[in-house]
């Protein structure tokens, strides 16, 4: 579990995170969703201390993440983030490799049991293919995949990811999700995608102007009324077959006024 209370960053004069409190349950994904500008990656940098707010706490487990070893971090926390880097000469397989870092001593060699490990993790996320390729001559959605492949050898039990799904197409986003739904761990995603968000997250927190306008189980949160005044934008909402799904119209457009009518 990561249990975030009252954090708060800035970047110069200008709050971004506002004595912000969010918690992610063991077994379960949280989203972050929000406009541009809400503070969805801001916040998730300080769920896994990439950022130390002078406020408030943040807890894993029971802990408190500024307290952790940073081994001991690594072992709980496995992260993927937008920044690729692109540049590394690293092939695939040894990229991916890297993720049994937080499991080996100082000066131990990856075995035999950390390769298959990271073999396995390349073919949960479709990319065995790619093990020779070096990973700087990959595509963004090439990329992505591998970098997910590298948090999941890592074996933390929280896994928090920045826009998993940037740059990978429709087949690929929905292979992604799917799989982190169906880890056992406790995953905090943040999402643009609120149609992704409504298929996958068990949990969402809604950010605007620097705070939490709503927090909730997938369906409280993905309520028209909600969201509509933080996207600035028409929402409807349809339920089917037990799944949420939203269709969007700009405010004023006439087909929310012929809706309306």
């Amino acid at each position: 579990m990561i249990q975030a209370t009252g954090v708060s960053w800035r970047y110069g004069a200008n709050p971004v995170i506002d004595g912000v409190s969010v918690t992610a349950r063991p077994g379960r994904v949280l989203g972050l969703i929000g406009p541009n500008g809400s503070g969805k990656t801001t916040l998730l940098r300080l769920l896994y201390g990439a950022l130390r707010s002078g406020t408030g706490q943040v807890l894993v487990n029971g802990d408190e993440l500024s307290g952790l070893p940073s081994r001991e971090a690594a072992r709980r926390l496995a992260v993927v983030v937008q920044e690729t880097g692109g540049e590394t000469a690293l092939t695939v397989a040894e990229l991916v490799l890297l993720g049994r870092g937080p499991h080996l001593s100082t000066f131990q060699r990856a075995g035999r049991a950390d390769h298959e490990i990271a073999a396995r993790c390349l073919a949960r996320v479709g990319a065995t293919h790619l093990g020779a390729r070096a990973f700087g001559q990959l595509s963004g959605g090439e990329r992505q995949r591998v970098l997910i492949a590298r948090a999941l050898a890592q074996q933390a039990t929280h896994l928090l990811l920045d826009e998993p799904t940037n740059h990978l197409d429709i087949r690929y986003q929905h292979e992604i999700l799917h799989l982190v739904r169906n880890l056992d761990t406790c995953a905090v995603v943040v999402l643009h995608d609120l149609n992704l968000a409504a298929r996958y997250c068990d949990d969402l927190v809604l950010l605007g102007r620097g705070g939490v306008v709503a927090a909730g189980t997938t369906d409280e949160v993905l309520d028209p009324t909600v969201l509509e005044p933080v996207y600035g934008i028409g929402i409807r909402r349809l339920d089917l077959d037990g799944a949420i799904h939203l269709l969007f119209q700009p405010i004023g457009h006439p087909a929310n006024e012929r809706t309306a009518a």
